[in-house]
């Protein structure tokens, strides 16, 4: 049982002139005034993946689900090292926790990485607002000095997501190599350390642990790269057989914003020496190896956050439900105009949510086949990805 650290009032001010006040939990007491987009997450469980997210890198996240707190937190429900969201709005905190794996409450949680958080919430109303208006910029504060006009006006002065080049930020500076696979939480695949295995760039945008977690899981050797890696360093790695494919993760912020990536993948694109080469992307990957395409890539009015929306894979024929958090959107009549080729759609808006290169094993997805918690109907992408590189190697084993 836990109790929370203290029950200061806690203001949420909108760009819009909207101030919604509320209990605050948390890193409460420390005048905080946490600034960023204002956005939503549908998922009925796994708030602790979505804090940890770094997509939610300058993001102030609300949580639609009304009771948010009841299994705590715990070391293993993690996507990053640390807590990505810039502050936490919720409808009803949960003081008694229960959770076998847990070891402190949420409010100690997020007082402990200095995170703020406000309940009390109508989070409903607040969701509706933004559905109907779309995101807005916003500043979370328990300080008692600053009056709601001037809360306002703060909001209003918040820098737009667009523009942004967060996944410079949230991406690590050196490789590393990556050990980690899904333990209890796989499939049985695991492969023998032993084996002869395959090696994967991973390129970190602000990469979710799961993908690295899956990848290593199908069989591979993960070594996670960061985006300052050159086209040229790459297809080194490629012409001596000492890597076998490239992955770009997830990650906040504008894709636009990131040229330097988008350029390097022209070149990786445009060059007939890795054309035998799987490339494939998820979310801020996808939108990035879009853009290298010559697609064109917007802003959502109030994006997919969530672990239920549903994906049409038209290769199949099937309906997938899948995991999202994302902003951004590649524009489905220029990927055609690019030469790519449509492979999922979301239903709820038909927005494009998977392409494939017509003619190179490239490939990625708008929504997260690695989502945990959530829907695992899409996982079949990272097998493809692996069957894609036993294909070109001439059988060595994944699986």
């Amino acid at each position: 049982m836990s109790t929370q650290s203290d029950q200061s009032v806690v203001r949420l001010a909108l760009s819009t002139g909207m101030v919604y006040s509320g209990t605050g939990f948390g890193a409460t007491g420390q005048g905080i005034t946490a600034t960023g987009e204002v956005v939503f997450n549908t998922a009925m469980t796994g708030y602790q993946e979505s804090l940890t997210d770094p997509s939610y890198m300058g993001q102030i996240l609300i949580q639609t689900q009304p009771l948010i707190g009841n299994t705590g937190a715990n070391p293993g429900d993690t996507e990053s090292a640390r807590v990505q969201v810039a502050g936490f709005a919720i409808h009803e905190y949960a003081a008694n926790w229960s959770n076998y794996r847990g070891d402190q409450s949420l409010d100690a949680y997020l007082r402990e990485a200095g995170i703020l958080g406000i309940a009390d919430l109508d989070t409903r109303a607040l969701t509706r607002s933004l559905r109907s208006g779309g995101v807005v910029q916003g500043i979370l504060t328990d300080r008692s000095d600053l009056t709601d006009t001037q809360l306002v006006e703060m909001a209003k002065q918040v820098q737009s997501m667009t523009g942004q080049n967060l996944a410079k930020v949230a991406g690590c500076e050196q490789s590393y190599q990556w050990t980690e696979n899904l333990g209890e939480w796989g499939t049985g695949e695991d492969v023998d350390g032993d084996s002869a295995q395959p090696t994967v760039l991973l390129m970190d945008f602000g990469i979710k642990s799961n993908i690295a977690r899956n990848l290593a899981t199908g069989g591979c050797r993960v070594e996670i790269i960061p985006q300052s890696i050159t086209a040229d360093q790459i297809k080194a790695r490629f012409a001596d057989g000492t890597a076998h494919g490239l992955f770009l993760s997830n990650g906040p912020g504008d894709p636009n914003a990131v040229r330097e990536t988008v350029e390097m993948l022209k070149d990786l694109l445009g060059d007939p020496c890795c054309a035998e080469f799987p490339i494939y992307g998820i979310c801020l990957g996808h939108q990035l190896l879009s853009l290298a395409m010559g697609a064109t890539t917007y802003k959502l009015p109030f994006g997919h956050r969530g672990a239920n929306h549903p994906v049409h894979d038209l290769e199949t024929g099937r309906i997938q439900i899948t995991s999202q958090n994302h902003g951004f959107a590649v524009d489905e009549d220029s990927m055609r105009q690019a030469g790519g080729i449509i492979t999922h759609l979301h239903l709820n808006d038909g927005t494009v949510a998977g392409f494939r290169h017509a003619a190179r094993p490239v490939a990625a997805v708008q929504f997260h086949p690695e989502s945990s918690p959530g829907p695992h109907d899409s996982a079949v992408f990272f097998r493809d990805f692996l069957d894609r590189i036993k294909a070109t190697l001439g059988g060595i084993p994944h699986s």
